[in-house]
């Protein structure tokens, strides 16, 4: 029989990629679905960006340290992958504070973290289709997205709750 300990085998799946560590949670997302995203919630910062990556006006960057700030009124977030559990918290938190926050994140349902963000939010978006999401430093797009995305809606004094599949070109702004 296998020893699966022995053999340094991890059934942990939250951080698995084979991403370099230097680029790993610098993606930025896709602008047409930032920009499609934009138009109807109209954010008015994002809580995880840097100067290369940010899609809006105001954001927060490593080291402003987003999980200790106040977020802004209508928060974008696509957070670093290698840890998403405490920016579901805090988006959490600050839905019960008022504020809305937009999570873009892997659909990966076998972690803790996607079933506090499910149970949690007013809005599940499914993603149909695989994201490219954009290599900070060269602006290009990146196929191989080994997951397919989620959007988790906290929406501010919203009781409703919601699920859907949505079109990734729509989304997008492609036509098909």
């Amino acid at each position: 029989m296998l020893n699966l300990v022995s053999t340094g085998f991890s059934m942990n799946t939250e951080n698995k990629s084979f991403t370099p560590a230097e680029i790993k949670n610098l993606w930025q997302t896709p602008k047409g679905l930032f920009d499609s995203l934009d138009m109807e919630f109209c954010f008015t910062g994002d809580v995880a960006a840097n100067h290369d990556n940010a899609l809006s006006e105001n954001f927060y960057t490593e080291s402003d340290d987003a999980l200790k700030q106040r977020w802004f009124k209508v928060s974008w977030c696509n957070p670093p992958y290698d840890n998403i559990s405490p920016w579901v918290a805090k988006a959490i938190e600050q839905h019960k504070k008022g504020k809305t926050v937009v999570m873009l994140v892997p659909s990966d349902t076998s972690v803790k973290w996607f079933k506090d963000a499910f149970d949690s939010c007013n809005e599940v978006r499914f993603i149909s289709g695989r994201l490219s999401f954009i290599n900070a430093s060269t602006k290009k797009p990146v196929s191989g997205n080994n997951k397919g995305s989620v959007l988790f809606i906290w929406r501010a004094y919203c009781k409703s709750r919601s699920v859907s599949l949505i079109d990734r070109n729509e989304l997008l702004g492609m036509s098909l």
